[in-house]
């Protein structure tokens, strides 16, 4: 038995690939969940959501209603970012954010990548192989510490 809904899907789609409508659907989650649901006034919206390189990873019930949301960046030097993982209030505890981190890591392979993780779920990530690199550090007022691969 699966441990993720039965009713969703996995999508992975380039920059250039997003339809304006599926965009803003990705878009309002993220904003949901870190702007409103944490209380955390910042720029969302950081320019990097269209450069040609990143790719976009969601699981939706349909094409529609995103449940969980994760994007992957391309740094200088081929290095990776995972960064925007969140995952709806609805949706919490069914596993999207695990299944969101293993399709990412399985196109990334073994190629060096980084992210910067709330404290609360460090140990998510290192079920996955990243490791904290330097002290915690507080941004837009909660606790965070860079994690590499």
């Amino acid at each position: 038995m699966s441990a993720y809904p039965v009713s969703t899907t996995l999508h992975r789609e380039w920059a250039a690939d997003l339809t304006p409508d599926r965009l803003y659907a990705l878009l309002k989650l993220r904003i949901a969940v870190f702007v409103v649901e944490q209380e955390c006034l910042y720029q969302e919206l950081d320019g990097r959501d269209l450069e040609p390189t990143t790719r976009h990873f969601w699981i939706a019930r349909d094409r529609n209603e995103p449940l969980a949301y994760l994007r992957l960046l391309e740094d200088a030097g081929g290095r990776f970012r995972i960064g925007r993982v969140c995952t709806a209030t609805s949706a919490r505890g069914t596993g999207l954010s695990r299944r969101l981190m293993e399709a990412a890591l399985a196109e990334i392979g073994d190629r060096q990548s980084v992210l910067e993780a709330q404290v609360q779920v460090a140990d998510l990530y290192s079920a996955f192989g990243f490791h904290p690199e330097g002290e915690p550090y507080l941004e837009d007022g909660i606790p965070h510490v860079t994690m590499r691969r």
